[in-house]
């Protein structure tokens, strides 16, 4: 043994050839901390005093290769300041330009997952040869960075500008032919040969038949484009960036920078280049709240993986009522593995839910996700049926038919009685209170809310919900199975709305109050889109449904009256009054018709602008700035109040139920993320602007008491 630590090992194999292997203790993945980067160092240095040695094979002797760096460790990195951070980026990468510098050739081979630090410690490497089950790619831009070991300078003088451009700016993941196919590795193998082709080509090389100097050497120097060449190159990349980015998200527009500043220069000096890129947007707000979603979810799979421990197994499934809902939950569920049987009471409403599955699973078909073989056997694994008798032996059971307290009291109760004593009833109401809903069952404790989000295939959110009588078991298998079924629980108590609804409310009551006071719903849209909403808040609800935001509204009035309870007609009962529900109907804030593409496109309605009119006191133009604030101050106050009360647990999952629920701006971090990004003193300044406008502008006294402190949410 050459070397051993705690996260390296460097093993004398014939021929003078090492095994540099990757292997952390006590981890199930193999990361680059500060103590890797200190051992890879150290390492580096006895290879290279080591006359023995002639080549070097690395390896990893977990599952993956090496998923990136360990940003828990580096968040502390970002806080010492922009020179701090610059030095450190500096000793960092001559770590990594040590390796490389190695006076033997070197080949890296890439059993698993590659990403980040990972793929640019196999970029290190003269060679790379990648296993047939292997991911590569620099997903740094999805953090808010640029990649900092040094791709932004080996990728593009390995694989060209334009490709590296690519990987880099989108930050996607490339199977290993995909990444054969531009470069970015020299060959594939099977996992159980990959080892020996490993060494196979770094024998190779020490018997000069490649030329690992010139490999070497390429991604040493300049990039090899004239100045017309550059030109293109980077216009192009920028023109797409932009497009594809907008202004919200700055690390990809300068990883384009980065590249193109670095272009001329050797390696040493190019990698200066991306020390100042890499401090201008780790430094970034942006960067901090991306990183904070990445660390919070990571908490909640944490949280599932701990769950699953005591949950009870989900052999058979079921849904209560077909509908969009009810087919898309069985789609999910199936498509993950379990067994669904779905009920109704209408045959043409099982025809809907079957035809909801065979939807979405058409879809994967058509893009490649899924096989046609697949898709039959996910249909098959659905039972339509109009009999509770066929759900009998389910293990859970998830009631989905309409958001009507009587009925679903009725379904509920009818499906208890034919159930078995351990089985687990859940509801998918989106307001309606736990607790009422478990009033007339006989085993509460083993009944809690399961709240998917509309559609039920691409929103990543379930709430949890537990009542008062709900056992932890209980909470534990749903938690579980939402789990399995590739969706992001989060666990809340009850009260009316839960989290998300909860949460949204305030905002859609801060729209009609702008809307009373004058202003235009098409403005108010625009503003918040810019914001970084995946729409505006008119758009939305004709999204949801007039119809359900009416309902949903008397429920929060109900469950808040001091805050969500109008004293006036709003622009969205006048707009449902007149039966205008929304997309469901072609009519709402917005007239729908079809593109070409049979997509629904919105339009301006003259109808709706009179109908609005009449509710309000004119015509008025406000201040973007009065308009953003008017929107989310209620929302903001009221996530706080959700904490405060023990709603929900952390602001770590409180943000991710609004990011997961309902598309809080992503580089916002989160609606307790953003408001450590203003700052509470800040915050309250400016909610005491808009006090006239009732309770939900009034910041909880806890706040006030925070704000005082100087303490922010997320240093609690």
């Amino acid at each position: 043994m050459l070397f051993e630590g705690k996260s390296i090992t460097c093993t004398m194999l014939e021929g003078g050839i090492v095994e540099f292997q990757f292997n952390l203790q006590n981890e199930s993945v193999n990361k680059f901390n500060r103590d890797t980067l200190a051992e890879f160092n150290e390492a580096t240095a006895t290879l290279a005093k080591n006359k023995d040695v002639k080549g070097v094979v690395v390896t990893s002797g977990k599952d993956v290769f090496i998923v990136g760096a360990d940003i828990t460790e580096f968040l502390s990195l970002f806080a010492a300041g922009r020179d701090k951070l610059i030095e450190w980026t500096k000793q960092a990468n001559a770590i990594f330009n040590g390796f490389e510098d190695l006076p033997v050739p070197t080949v890296c081979a890439i059993n698993g997952i590659a990403l980040g630090g990972g793929m640019e410690m196999a970029l290190s490497c003269d060679y790379r040869i990648a296993s047939t089950s292997a991911q590569v790619g620099l997903p740094e831009v999805k953090l808010g960075l640029i990649p900092g070991f040094g791709g932004t300078t080996r990728l593009p003088r390995l694989i060209g500008s334009d490709n590296a451009l690519e990987w880099i700016a989108t930050g996607n993941q490339y199977k290993a032919e995909d990444a054969l196919k531009v470069g970015a590795v020299d060959a594939v193998a099977e996992p159980g040969k990959l080892k020996d082709a490993a060494i196979q080509m770094v024998k190779q090389a020490i018997e000069g038949k490649l030329n690992w100097q010139k490999r070497r050497e390429q991604k040493k120097s300049a990039l090899k484009l004239n100045k017309m060449e550059s030109l293109m190159a980077f216009s192009t990349s920028k023109a797409f960036v932009a497009g594809k980015a907008g202004p919200h998200y700055p690390a990809p527009m300068e990883a384009v920078n980065v590249v193109e500043k670095a272009a001329r220069l050797a390696r040493d000096e190019a990698l200066l280049i991306e020390h100042e890129g890499f401090a201008n947007v780790a430094l970034s707000d942006q960067a901090s709240s991306l990183i904070t979603i990445f660390l919070n979810d990571q908490l909640i799979k944490k949280g599932a993986k701990k769950a699953a421990k005591a949950a009870k197994p989900i052999h058979w499934a079921g849904v209560l009522g077909a509908g969009i809902m009810g087919g898309g939950i069985a789609y999910q569920a199936a498509s993950r593995g379990t067994p669904m049987a779905m009920k109704d009471i209408k045959p043409e409403a099982l025809d809907l839910g079957m035809s909801e599955a065979s939807k979405i699973l058409l879809k994967g078909v058509e893009i490649g996700k899924i096989t046609n073989q697949q898709m039959a056997k996910t249909l098959a694994s659905i039972t339509p049926t109009l009999e509770y008798s066929t759900l009998k032996d389910c293990d859970i059971v998830v009631e989905a038919v309409v958001e009507n307290p009587k009925v679903k009291d009725s379904v509920l109760c009818e499906m208890e009685s034919v159930l078995g004593d351990k089985a687990i009833l859940a509801s998918n109401t989106s307001t309606i209170s736990i607790d009422l809903l478990a009033k007339n069952l006989k085993r509460p404790e083993n009944f809690c809310g399961m709240h998917f989000f509309n559609p039920v295939h691409k929103m990543p959110l379930v709430e949890v919900i537990r009542g008062k009588k709900t056992s932890e078991e209980t909470i534990a298998t749903v938690v579980a199975w939402a789990s399995a079924m590739g969706k992001s629980p989060i666990v809340v108590n009850d009260c009316p709305g839960f989290l998300v609804n909860r949460v949204l409310f305030p905002y859609f009551h801060g729209f009609s109050l702008l809307l009373r006071d004058g202003a235009d719903f098409t403005a108010v849209d625009k503003v918040m889109e810019k914001f970084g909403w995946p729409m505006g808040p008119a758009y939305l609800l004709d999204v949801v449904g007039l119809d359900t935001a009416v309902h949903a509204a008397n429920v929060m009035a109900e469950g808040f009256p001091d805050r969500m309870k109008k004293e006036f007609k709003d622009a969205i009962e006048a707009l449902y009054e007149q039966k205008r529900f929304g997309q469901k109907n072609g009519k709402g804030f917005y007239a729908y018709s079809q593109d070409k593409k049979g997509k629904p496109k919105k339009d301006a309605d003259p109808v709706a602008f009179d109908i609005i009119k009449s509710t309000g006191v004119g015509s008025k133009e406000f201040d973007k700035q009065d308009i953003i604030d008017r929107m989310m101050i209620p929302m903001l106050i009221e996530t706080v109040r959700c904490l405060e009360e023990k709603i929900v647990a952390t602001p770590s999952e409180a943000d991710m139920g609004l990011v997961y629920g309902i598309g809080f701006p992503p580089f916002r971090g989160g609606a307790l993320k953003y408001l450590d990004t203003i700052g509470l003193d800040k915050f309250i300044a400016r909610a005491e602007q808009f006090k006239d406008l009732g309770k939900l502008y009034e910041p909880t006294e806890t706040m006030r008491d925070m704000a005082k402190k100087g303490q922010k949410y997320y240093s609690l």
